[in-house]
């Protein structure tokens, strides 16, 4: 978290980084990933974010949501880290829905924060069997205590999943119910 704050942060200065605007309505993510949006959203580009599109309401440092519109078997589901002593956390399509949330604890932790899993259950997307998992997160840069939500399925041997994390007493409750919405919009196409 706190490398990919400083990234973010870094381009932002050296003119790498673009912000777009997602207006409200049905958004197609990849090639077989759909989400509906209630209210507007930015859309953070920049290189180095890894393998997720990077959106937020109110800015990086303050809220994150992370749409992964497919994550392929061996994928790791961050940007990868080479010549780092940093683990690499990778997807295998055999994962179930609790080593899934493991894995994004992993990506999670790798800058020594702390996380908790709250709760996990399981999520039907449209006959497609998926999961939702609270969990609870303090960042190790600052201290400020985090709540998240994620959801995912696997099709094909492929993992589509929304993360969204946000500081808990203000800016969770703020979002929370237009990311609840956009997670169970997701939609994947066989």
């Amino acid at each position: 978290m706190k490398k990919l704050l400083l990234t973010v942060a870094l381009l932002a200065l050296s003119g790498c980084v673009s912000v777009a605007k997602i207006e409200s309505g049905d958004k197609t993510v990849g090639e077989r990933m759909s989400v509906h949006i209630d209210g507007a959203w930015n859309h953070v580009n920049a290189p180095g974010i890894g393998p997720a599109e990077l959106w937020t309401m109110e800015g990086t440092p303050v809220d994150q949501l992370l749409i992964y519109s497919v994550l392929k078997d061996g994928q790791a589901v961050h940007a990868e880290s080479s010549g780092s002593d940093n683990k690499n956390f990778t997807f295998r399509s055999n994962m179930q829905p609790d080593e899934i949330a493991g894995l994004f604890e992993g990506m999670l932790t790798r800058d020594g924060s702390r996380y908790r899993l709250v709760k996990l259950e399981p999520v039907d997307y449209s006959g497609l069997k998926g999961f939702r998992f609270e969990y609870s997160l303090v960042r190790k840069i600052d201290n400020v205590q985090l709540s998240g939500v994620g959801y995912g399925a696997v099709s094909r041997n492929e993992l589509f999943a929304v993360l969204y994390m946000a500081p808990r007493l203000v800016f969770y409750p703020r979002h929370i119910a237009r990311v609840e919405h956009i997670g169970r919009s997701m939609r994947v196409r066989p």
